[in-house]
């Protein structure tokens, strides 16, 4: 009976249906990339979203050497523009002067995390 049970719950272990915690965070992190920064910053964080240029200045790419210095030299970089948006009104304003709405969301510390650690990866991996 132990040899069983011990061989049930080695199975459960193995699953590859589980994930590890960070897969989770990552998918969590990318969906509100997509969901509230895509438009602007693209699918690839190039500034290659359908209202980059709309904004006065126009949307960064954010995978570029001085970006990534930022990035490596300042780690907290992409959240703190997302909270503290340092150009005031500029993002609500590109995204009202072209009828797109975005519903309000109750960040919570995690989904910073999540957001910082998917934006991070994308921008990185484009050496």
């Amino acid at each position: 009976m132990k040899i069983k049970i011990s061989f049930i719950a080695s199975l459960g272990m193995l699953s590859p249906i589980q994930a590890p915690p960070s897969f989770a965070d990552n998918i969590n992190g990318k969906n509100l990339y997509i969901q509230r920064c895509s438009m602007c910053h693209g699918t690839d964080i190039k500034g290659t979203g359908p209202l980059a240029n709309k904004s006065n200045p126009s949307t960064p790419d954010l995978t570029t050497s001085a970006f990534k210095k930022r990035l490596k030299d300042y780690p907290g970089v992409i959240i703190s523009s997302v909270i503290l948006r340092p150009n005031g009104d500029l993002i609500p304003k590109t995204l009202r002067e072209n009828g797109v709405r975005i519903s309000p969301y109750a960040w919570k510390v995690q989904d910073f995390r999540d957001l910082n650690q998917y934006m991070s990866g994308v921008i990185l991996k484009n050496r």
